[in-house]
């Protein structure tokens, strides 16, 4: 039975310019294109899912603005549970700025609005009603108690739950050993562990690290090298196809995304990194954030990759 999935997290509309170069203070970069996308990286996770796998609820909080109208119109038109979508009065929706490089390298500043208002009390309802086939994604574009409530409820409740740690913020030492997976990129495998990530040696060392926290499984994205994954009985390095990135905006959160949904089709973690990496490989070849999201077709179709298991 293919399991469900509830996201947590942030929505904002994110205000992209990809120019030459990013600018250096009090330097002003002409010759760039300006554009809007939806985003957010709860948004976007919900939507990567979505497009590759059915049963997905978002938890999140808009402001009473077109932003947020808008926002929550895409996510119905995506087929997103939207029940509990919430609308806060007094705060506007949050608003990401992006900058692109040539490069397909990014910079974000985010005013969180409305995000920052999103509450324990704001997730009871989900939570009531998920089931032990619920797979529970989060980030951290959310109030620190907030997120805690959700883990200790959803672990509480036999859920799997998922944590993309950005940005990071450093959580109570008890939380990590409720997580099944958690899954930083190299830079937040380092600011979590200290260990600096280079290659599969150091994602070994910061995996373990991890592990010694207690967190189940690891997960450290190593942008074009791969994937490195860390269970508890052996590492694996999955590699990533070779394209030309013009957009690394929501890579991760595709990334997030699709193997919350290949969780949910019952793959095996290394088949699950797989089908992840795949996605988002796919996505980086686009502008733009729920805009460069693959559909399930497209992910099925792209080639098989290497699987190296290391022990």
């Amino acid at each position: 039975m293919r399991g469900k999935i509830l996201v947590v997290g942030s929505s904002n509309i994110d205000m992209v310019i990809k120019s030459p170069k990013f600018p250096l203070p009090g330097e002003t970069v002409l010759g760039g294109k300006f554009f809007m996308n939806p985003g957010g990286k709860g948004a976007n996770q919900a939507v990567a899912a979505a497009r590759l796998g059915p049963d997905v609820a978002f938890v999140a909080k808009l402001g009473n603005d077109i932003f947020g109208r808008q926002a929550l119109q895409q996510f119905k038109r995506e087929s997103i549970d939207t029940r509990f979508i919430t609308v806060d009065p007094d705060n506007a929706s949050g608003v990401a700025l992006i900058n692109v490089d040539a490069r397909g390298n990014n910079c974000i500043s985010v005013a969180p609005g409305a995000n920052w208002q999103l509450k324990p009390a704001d997730v009871e309802k989900a939570l009531a009603e998920a089931d032990n086939n619920t797979i529970v994604l989060l980030q951290m574009e959310m109030p620190l108690p907030t997120l805690e409530y959700v883990i200790r409820e959803s672990h509480a409740k036999g859920l799997l739950v998922m944590l993309n740690p950005a940005p990071v913020q450093i959580l109570p030492p008890d939380i990590y050993p409720l997580l099944y997976l958690i899954t930083p990129n190299d830079t937040e495998a380092e600011l979590l562990t200290g260990i600096r990530v280079t290659d599969a040696d150091s994602a070994l060392d910061a995996a373990l690290k991890l592990q010694e926290m207690g967190v189940t499984n690891v997960i450290i994205t190593l942008g074009e090298k791969g994937a490195f994954l860390k269970t508890e009985t052996a590492s694996w390095l999955i590699s990533a196809p070779v394209v030309e990135a013009i957009d690394t905006t929501a890579a991760g959160n595709c990334f997030n995304g699709a193997l919350a949904v290949a969780l949910a089709d019952r793959l095996p973690l290394e088949e699950a990194v797989e089908f992840a990496c795949k996605a988002a490989s796919i996505s980086v070849t686009r502008m733009g954030a729920q805009s460069s999201l693959p559909s399930r077709k497209e992910v099925d179709a792209a080639p098989a990759l290497e699987k190296k298991k290391l022990s």
